[in-house]
Protein backbone atom coordinates (compact mmCIF):
# COMPACT_ATOMS: atom_id res chain seq x y z
CA UNK A 1 0.00 0.00 0.00
CA UNK A 2 1.18 3.53 -0.72
CA UNK A 3 0.41 6.73 1.20
CA UNK A 4 -0.44 9.84 -0.83
CA UNK A 5 -0.79 12.93 1.39
CA UNK A 6 -3.25 15.71 0.60
CA UNK A 7 -2.83 19.50 0.62
CA UNK A 8 0.09 20.64 2.83
CA UNK A 9 0.68 17.26 4.49
CA UNK A 10 4.02 15.43 4.50
CA UNK A 11 4.66 11.76 5.31
CA UNK A 12 7.93 11.11 7.16
CA UNK A 13 9.67 8.02 8.44
CA UNK A 14 11.67 8.37 11.62
CA UNK A 15 15.34 7.50 11.57
CA UNK A 16 16.44 4.82 13.98
CA UNK A 17 16.36 6.02 17.60
CA UNK A 18 19.58 6.00 19.57
CA UNK A 19 19.98 2.71 21.43
CA UNK A 20 23.06 3.78 23.36
CA UNK A 21 23.90 6.98 25.21
CA UNK A 22 27.13 8.89 24.61
CA UNK A 23 28.54 7.38 27.80
CA UNK A 24 27.86 3.84 26.50
CA UNK A 25 24.68 2.90 28.41
CA UNK A 26 22.09 0.93 26.44
CA UNK A 27 18.52 2.27 26.46
CA UNK A 28 15.40 0.13 26.56
CA UNK A 29 12.90 0.74 23.77
CA UNK A 30 10.49 2.33 26.26
CA UNK A 31 13.04 4.98 27.28
CA UNK A 32 14.11 5.89 23.75
CA UNK A 33 12.80 9.24 22.57
CA UNK A 34 10.84 9.64 19.37
CA UNK A 35 13.39 10.62 16.72
CA UNK A 36 13.34 14.29 15.81
CA UNK A 37 15.23 13.65 12.57
CA UNK A 38 13.14 12.00 9.85
CA UNK A 39 13.22 11.30 6.14
CA UNK A 40 10.44 12.62 3.88
CA UNK A 41 8.65 9.71 2.18
CA UNK A 42 5.80 11.55 0.42
CA UNK A 43 4.73 15.17 -0.07
CA UNK A 44 1.28 16.60 -0.74
CA UNK A 45 0.65 18.92 -3.69
CA UNK A 46 0.25 22.09 -1.63
CA UNK A 47 -2.42 24.46 -2.93
CA UNK A 48 -4.89 26.59 -1.01
CA UNK A 49 -5.27 25.76 2.69
CA UNK A 50 -7.40 28.00 4.94
CA UNK A 51 -7.54 30.60 2.13
CA UNK A 52 -3.73 30.81 1.97
CA UNK A 53 -1.59 29.61 -0.94
CA UNK A 54 0.85 26.93 0.28
CA UNK A 55 3.99 26.12 -1.72
CA UNK A 56 5.72 22.92 -0.68
CA UNK A 57 9.32 23.51 0.47
CA UNK A 58 10.35 19.89 1.05
CA UNK A 59 10.75 16.99 -1.36
CA UNK A 60 10.96 13.21 -1.05
CA UNK A 61 14.31 12.15 0.39
CA UNK A 62 14.94 15.32 2.43
CA UNK A 63 16.09 14.82 6.02
CA UNK A 64 14.06 17.09 8.29
CA UNK A 65 13.79 18.00 11.97
CA UNK A 66 10.36 17.85 13.58
CA UNK A 67 8.82 19.29 16.70
CA UNK A 68 8.88 16.63 19.44
CA UNK A 69 5.18 15.71 19.61
CA UNK A 70 3.94 16.77 16.18
CA UNK A 71 1.95 14.78 13.67
CA UNK A 72 -0.17 11.65 13.59
CA UNK A 73 1.50 8.26 13.70
CA UNK A 74 0.23 5.58 11.31
CA UNK A 75 1.32 2.03 10.55
CA UNK A 76 1.21 0.76 6.95
CA UNK A 77 2.59 -2.63 5.90
CA UNK A 78 4.36 -3.04 9.27
CA UNK A 79 6.23 0.28 8.87
CA UNK A 80 5.57 3.29 11.09
CA UNK A 81 5.13 6.72 9.52
CA UNK A 82 4.16 10.16 10.81
CA UNK A 83 1.87 12.46 8.85
CA UNK A 84 2.49 16.14 9.59
CA UNK A 85 1.73 19.57 8.20
CA UNK A 86 4.62 21.18 6.40
CA UNK A 87 4.52 23.99 8.99
CA UNK A 88 5.46 21.44 11.72
CA UNK A 89 8.85 20.89 10.07
CA UNK A 90 11.47 22.91 11.91
CA UNK A 91 14.36 22.59 9.43
CA UNK A 92 15.84 20.66 6.53
CA UNK A 93 19.11 18.92 7.44
CA UNK A 94 21.77 19.34 4.75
Amino acid sequence: MKIKPLFDKVVVEGLKAEEKTKSGLYLTSASQEKPAECVVVAVGPGGTVDEKEIKMQVKVGDKVLLAKYSGTEVKVDDKEYTIIRQSDILAIVE
